[in-house]
């Protein structure tokens, strides 16, 4: 199974982009849905997560500007990413938990800037 990333590209500060992780297959035993960012320089960080129980959980510096969420099938992972600022340019990486492992989607790029 592979997670397609899509939706990143060049923004203005205010501005909003959609990013988007489908697996290419069915994958169970899913515990939780999330997104991670690494800016050059910088350690991969937690961006936001979306639990089984549909529960909610973001990074302080992200809270009121960005939305998780997904499909009613668990396939696709969505990030609304609105007021954006130039600290949130980052490769930007999806990521499906589950009790066995870990899947990670090929990262796409998200840059601030005017």
């Amino acid at each position: 199974v592979q997670l397609v990333e899509s939706g990143g590209g060049l923004v203005q500060p205010g501005g909003s982009l959609r990013l988007s992780c489908a697996a290419s297959g069915v994958i169970f035993r899913i515990i939780a849905m999330g997104w991670y960012r690494q800016a050059p320089g910088k350690e991969r960080e937690l961006v936001a997560t979306i639990s089984s129980d549909s529960s909610t959980n973001y990074a302080d510096s992200v809270k009121g500007r960005f939305t998780i969420s997904r499909d009613s099938a668990w396939n696709t992972v969505y990030l609304q990413m609105d007021s954006l600022k130039p600290e949130d340019t980052a490769v930007y990486y999806c990521n499906i938990k589950t009790n066995l492992r870990s899947y990670w989607g090929q990262g796409t790029q998200v840059t601030v800037s005017s």
